[in-house]
């Protein structure tokens, strides 16, 4: 085992795992001026760098939540959360600020009107019972392409996700 490349520098990170096919992401919180977390997913491990900054990490496979917010005093900057597929080392993906290597990225929502929607939509499917992190990855693509032409995305229902369930049993 080595050492992985640190997120800001790119260079190696002392006593980070590297080999282990995790999808990494690093996690900052400055009250009401730079505020990054996870909404969901399975964490599979956790790593405190300093009391503001830690790395959460997710098998391949695991979908999850990543929220950002940042400010600059009285605007902000950035207000954006992207749902993820952690994919398998070697597979192919694309990068995204803060997780290493990257991922399948589901859904993007930038601004907040539309992160408001998507945390809302997220809220609906707990209300069903379902932890968000095991909804269909098409549901959360066809939830981004909805937004992006500014229509509503069809509601996850129970049956969707039977089906869902159902299906994956069935395919390779």
């Amino acid at each position: 085992m080595g050492t992985v490349v640190d997120f800001r520098s790119s260079r190696l990170a002392p006593g980070a795992i590297a080999g282990e096919g995790l999808t990494n992401v690093e996690l900052t919180w400055v009250e009401k001026k730079i505020e990054y977390w996870i909404r969901f997913g399975s964490v599979a491990r956790k790593k405190i760098l300093d009391r503001r900054r830690r790395i959460v990490s997710f098998r391949p496979g695991d979908i999850f939540a990543f929220v950002r917010w940042a400010a600059n005093g009285s605007d902000t900057i950035i207000c954006r959360v992207d749902i993820v597929r952690a994919v398998t080392e070697g597979e192919a993906h694309q990068t995204l600020p803060f997780v290493r290597p990257g991922g399948d990225i589901l859904l993007t929502a930038q601004g907040w009107p539309k992160v408001e929607r998507v945390l809302q939509t997220i809220d609906g499917i707990e209300q069903l019972g379902i932890d968000p992190g095991a909804v269909s990855p098409d549901h959360w693509r066809h939830v981004h392409n909805r937004m992006m032409v500014g229509q509503a995305p069809r509601t996850y229902t129970l049956d969707l996700h039977r089906a869902y369930l159902l299906r994956r049993r069935v395919q390779p």
